[in-house]
């Protein structure tokens, strides 16, 4: 054991990374044994462990120790957005040094938009746009690796420079050398999987080791969600094959765009598939430039993840701006989604729950929000998992209801009372389905790009009625197939026709309340329409 030791502790001094080093002391006991009776792995791999092993203890340990030391004595409502500014970002750093997993759970923290501290959101979402990159060397090596041959026999045209980068792969533009067709090709980074197993239990002793230093909060969420999703991640062929089934689903959605899947140039760590231009969902330069209308696409996207979420039960769970393209075809707007590498699939039972709890958030129906949070499994805190799902505060819930057009979502006043609540929320997502929590993360990204595109204070109201249709669609279904009779058969149609009728005239007032007449008439027009 020693000349190992040795030799790693040198690879470790010679690439002057001594700030890992009093983190890398504590794991060491344990990360060199279990190497060392492992001869497979070499020196440097060893050592490469032990730095990111130790840049994590390291980073996420001082964090704790500064929070203890600096909130200590202090009265509840202090202000601690300082602390909360230094520690994220130090955290941020580890994890954009150390790559893989880290940025996954970093950009997963930053889409947490309304249910954590604005200091985290704004430090970790830069991490969308700032991935590592892999060489062109190391990119190389993994398609030939993977495809059995030179990657410029298969290809005619790679562009060395990446379109994008993520936490587990990137993507190249490239033409097909057999076809001459135009291609999009994504290459897992080279070291993500045999990085991925030390950086989740690293992860999970870092989260079990916070529960110890602030019992207040819990984890476990963060841990089952990591674990459960980044197997099928790092799939490429599962991702295609998610690809495929998605674009299945919504043949009949004319403005809606899926790549083809090149099956012959694809496997695990390489996904080969059409290559569609646009700009990003939340560039509204880019949309002034191409007579794209912001509202059309918020109500495109807001269609499209609701049919998913309600109608489909089958959702796409990273739709961040770089996943989500808009483009000018003919005349005509089109979005197009990318990455298909994480999709929940929901039972008709939690999908049918989960409508009904919209249909009470959109009525602002206090009991009825009550008892299908506990179908939900939260409990207690009913109240605050609402205003989880619905990014509004309890009392607008409460009042005329979130469909109401004079519903506004007041950010700051969220975040501030995210803050206060961090331990309950906490909770609230340890109690919930897991697969609830990639709803949430999809719907908080979808604001998030609603609030870039839209005035922040006055978004949300459109949405709302989009998805108040989809709902309805789907617990109309529902009751349809439970029908017994044809009288009652009758009454559902007839039920789901006075319905729809409400909803398009509370979409039709709310349309008017935005143009210039409807900002003389406003207070003649009803607020909200009951259905």
């Amino acid at each position: 054991m020693r000349p190992l030791f040795l030799k790693t502790l040198h690879y470790i001094r010679k690439n002057k990374v001594r700030s890992s080093l009093i983190g890398g002391a504590v794991c060491l006991s344990v990360g060199v044994p279990v190497y060392v009776y492992n001869a497979q792995i070499n020196i440097e791999k060893v050592a490469t462990a032990l730095l990111r092993t130790g840049r994590a203890v390291g980073a996420v340990g001082k964090a704790a120790v500064f929070y203890k030391y600096q909130t200590w004595g202090l009265p509840e409502d202090q202000d601690i957005s300082q602390i909360h500014e230094s520690t994220a970002e130090a955290i941020r750093d580890m994890c954009s040094v150390n790559g893989g997993l880290f940025i996954k759970v970093g950009q997963h923290i930053g889409t947490l938009d309304y249910l954590l501290p604005k200091e985290y959101v704004r430090a970790f979402k830069v991490l969308h746009d700032r991935a590592p990159e892999s060489s062109l060397d190391s990119v190389m090596k993994v398609l030939k690796s993977e495809l059995g041959a030179p990657p410029d026999e298969i290809f005619s045209e790679f562009d060395p420079k990446p379109l994008g980068s993520a936490s587990l792969a990137q993507v190249h533009r490239a033409v097909l050398r057999s076809s001459n067709k135009e291609v999009a090709v994504k290459v897992q980074h080279s070291t993500v999987q045999e990085h991925s197993k030390i950086d989740t239990i690293v992860i999970e002793f870092l989260a079990k080791a916070m529960d110890k230093v602030f019992p207040e909060f819990e984890f476990d969420w963060l841990i089952d969600t990591i674990k459960r999703n980044l197997p099928k991640e790092l799939d490429f062929v599962q991702e295609g094959q998610n690809c495929e089934h998605v674009s299945r689903l919504f043949t009949d959605t004319p403005f809606l765009k899926v790549p083809k899947i090149h099956w012959e140039h694809t496997n695990r760590r390489v996904l080969c598939m059409e290559y569609i231009n646009g700009g990003k969902v939340d560039d509204g330069d880019y949309m002034k430039r191409h007579g794209i209308d912001k509202s059309e696409v918020l109500g495109y996207l807001s269609k499209i993840f609701s049919q998913m979420i309600f109608v489909r039960g089958y959702i796409h769970c990273d739709p961040h701006p770089g996943n989500v393209l808009v483009q000018k075809c003919e005349g005509k707007t089109l979005l197009v989604l990318l990455d298909h590498g994480l999709y929940q699939s929901l039972t008709d039972d939690f999908r049918i729950n989960y409508c009904k709890l919209w249909q009470a958030l959109l009525k602002g129906d206090t009991d009825r929000i009550r008892k299908q949070a506990d179908r939900l499994g939260v409990g207690k805190y009913y109240g605050l998992f609402a205003c989880m799902v619905a990014s509004r505060t309890w009392d607008d819930i409460t009042g005329s209801g979130i469909a109401d057009k004079n519903s506004n979502l007041d950010v700051n006043r969220l975040q501030e009372e995210a803050v206060r609540q961090i331990p309950q929320i906490s909770q609230v997502l340890n109690y919930i389905p897991r697969q609830l929590i990639l709803i949430l993360k999809t719907n908080d990204l979808l604001r998030g790009i609603e609030c870039t595109l839209l005035d922040r204070n006055t978004q949300g109201v459109g949405t709302f009625l989009n998805m108040a249709r989809y709902c309805l669609s789907a617990l109309t279904t529902h009751r349809l197939l439970k029908s017994a009779s044809l009288r009652r058969t009758f009454y559902i149609y007839y039920t789901y026709t006075v319905c729809l009728f409400k909803l398009k005239l509370m979409k039709f007032l709310y349309w008017i309340s935005l143009t210039r007449v409807g900002g003389y008439c406003d207070k003649f027009l009803p607020s909200r329409v009951a259905f």
